[in-house]
């Protein structure tokens, strides 16, 4: 793919997110898209067979830049691998606040609405989360060694922390408040430092 094909599948791929967080995937039309991207309906079917095709390539493409920002959070040499999980989950509150009209995260906009529709979809989402899961993880695992975390282990600690965030970011969206926010942020602190659950 040259450059300026690539552009432009890029191109469609970020309005596509933009229209997704905001609307949901089935919210979005093909035309509404096509409109604000400024593209041609034969130029959106040279890269995606369908409607279901991009979602999944956007889904793909949104965990390609998710996992890059998650690396560089962690990859903060100064702060202890607890701080750097902890910046984590204060990245994941901001991008998900009710300060925020539109939330950042595909995840809890889209897994309910497209896991039941489309099974190329809901394994985009599966893998994409698996990989945070693993990453995540492994912080913890190096969190462990250090003696900074107080956890027995780390994979399933993560899958528990990563549940947790999600049931948070779509209770914040039913309220319209950062209190589930706030709450998961305090349990996070107190799961990660073996502390009991007050």
């Amino acid at each position: 793919m040259n450059e300026k094909s690539h552009d432009t599948k890029q191109h469609i791929l970020d309005i596509g997110y933009e229209l997704v967080a905001s609307k949901g995937f089935t919210g979005v039309g093909l035309s509404e898209l096509l409109k604000n991207a400024e593209v041609p309906k034969g130029s959106f079917y040279h890269y995606f067979k369908s409607k279901e095709q991009f979602g999944e390539a956007l889904l793909q493409d949104y965990f390609n830049h998710y996992q890059q920002k998650l690396e560089n959070l962690f990859a903060n040499s100064d702060m202890s691998e607890y701080e750097k999980l902890m910046q984590y989950w204060r990245y994941w509150m901001e991008q998900n606040s009710s300060a925020c009209q539109t939330g950042k995260c595909l995840v809890v906009k889209l897994a309910g609405e497209v896991s039941d529709l489309s099974e190329p979809m809901r394994l985009a989402l599966h893998k994409g989360t698996d990989r945070v899961i693993s990453t995540v993880a492994e912080y913890i695992e190096k969190g462990i060694q250090s003696g900074e975390i107080n956890v027995k282990d780390s994979r399933q600690t993560s899958e528990l922390l990563y549940n947790l965030w999600i049931g948070a970011s779509l209770i914040n969206k039913i309220r319209l408040d950062d209190a589930s926010l706030v709450q998961a942020l305090k349990v996070t602190e107190q799961v990660l430092k073996g502390e009991p659950l007050n």
